[in-house]
């Protein structure tokens, strides 16, 4: 059985990616409407960011906290706490992540935006929990385990990808200061300081250093939630009180508003033709379903690791296929690396593409797929 924040974790993704998608629909209507209102709003410079990047830089450091939450969460105390318990999603994730770039890699052959081969190793938890809520009879809870352990692992691949590849020029200065803050958190974690309210200021300068370094902001999320104790401290669980607060916040506040701002794409002149389009698409669609599928498959087969129970071939093959939905990490990667307008929208209806196809496709696998073999004592598929 899930533990009770693990339930509480896969509700609040369902509802949230009714949210993602109505933002998202808002965002391509609003991006379609004669004149340019849509980029003009979110191109308003406020202080010294325009709108986007303040949800992009800004608000998205929470989303990232978030996850880093649920990553230390799922390797301290979850379904990743052990070697074997982890074995199977790293596998399928590894799989979803090399065989995408790969199909990426050979449809671009290098040609323009193929710095963007980051954009379809992503997997978006809230849309594909979602859908998988959906199909509710028609996926046990082995599968929505299985599913969320792999978007775990491929978030953090995803993490490391964006730290290492997709960053500008480093200043040593600034990184140097992110350093400072990062030491102070320790010492005062070092003190047993309990209160919340210290590690405020040092989290809101911690993510100006990061901002000013070259790395991406949106990492010092990450670091935060790295630094967050995983055990009470004088009797003050922070890591699941915090992942409780700032979960709905997330899902139901800034992941829509981050939809709304970047996925918004004119579709007069659409093309999915492009070849970047089409790099995105099966990336998306062929070589995260595939990987993902073919990696578990062949790791439950040939190999000692097994199925959760009652998750059966047709299971594997949907939960797949709903991996290909990358949508919010996709969008934010093609943002990164991606330097000309067009080829982000390019990017962008590629991935819109992907993530309506693969969304419908698997709830069609999981609800149609012929099941009168399950109890007939063959081999799980």
């Amino acid at each position: 059985m899930p533990l009770p924040p693990l339930r509480e974790f896969l509700r609040t993704e369902s509802a949230s990616g009714v949210a993602l998608l109505g933002a998202s629909v808002v965002a391509i209507v609003w991006a379609n409407l004669p004149g340019e209102s849509y980029e003009t709003f979110w191109h308003t410079t406020l202080i010294t960011l325009d709108l986007r990047h303040w949800v992009n830089d800004g608000l998205m450091t929470l989303f990232f906290l978030l996850v880093g939450l649920e990553i230390k969460r799922e390797l301290v105390t979850g379904e990743l706490n052990s070697p074997r318990a982890a074995a199977l999603p790293v596998v399928a994730a590894i799989g979803g992540v090399l065989l995408p770039i790969a199909v990426f890699t050979a449809v671009l052959r290098g040609g323009p935006g193929s710095a963007g081969w980051g954009i379809p190793i992503a997997t978006d938890v809230a849309f594909a929990v979602g859908v998988l809520a959906l199909v509710g009879r028609h996926a046990p809870d082995g599968l929505r385990l299985l599913l969320l352990s792999i978007a775990i692992v491929d978030d953090i691949i995803a993490i490391t990808v964006i730290a290492v590849f997709y960053t500008d020029d480093l200043s040593p200065v600034w990184l140097g200061g992110a350093a400072l803050c990062v030491l102070a958190i320790v010492v005062l974690r070092g003190f047993r300081v309990a209160a919340f309210w210290p590690f405020l200021p040092l989290g809101a300068a911690l993510w100006f250093a990061t901002l000013q370094s070259g790395v991406h902001a949106t990492l010092a999320g990450v670091v935060l939630a790295l630094l967050c104790p995983a055990r009470p401290v004088r009797g003050r669980d922070y890591l699941p009180v915090l992942e409780h607060r700032l979960h709905p916040f997330v899902a139901f506040g800034i992941v829509p508003l981050f939809a709304l701002a970047n996925a918004g794409v004119a579709l007069g002149g659409a093309e999915l033709t492009a070849p970047l389009t089409l790099a995105v698409l099966l990336g998306l669609l062929v070589g995260k379903t595939f990987g993902i599928a073919g990696a578990t498959l062949a790791a439950t087969r040939l190999g000692p690791l097994a199925l959760p129970a009652g998750v059966r071939t047709r299971h594997v093959w949907g939960m797949a296929i709903l991996a290909a939905i990358g949508f919010t990490v996709s969008l934010f990667i093609a943002d990164l690396s991606l330097d000309s307008a067009d080829l982000i929208d390019q990017a962008k209806i590629g991935i819109l593409a992907a993530s309506a196809l693969a969304g419908l496709l698997g709830a069609l696998v999981l609800r149609v797929w012929p099941t009168s073999h399950h109890n007939s004592g063959a081999h799980p598929g």
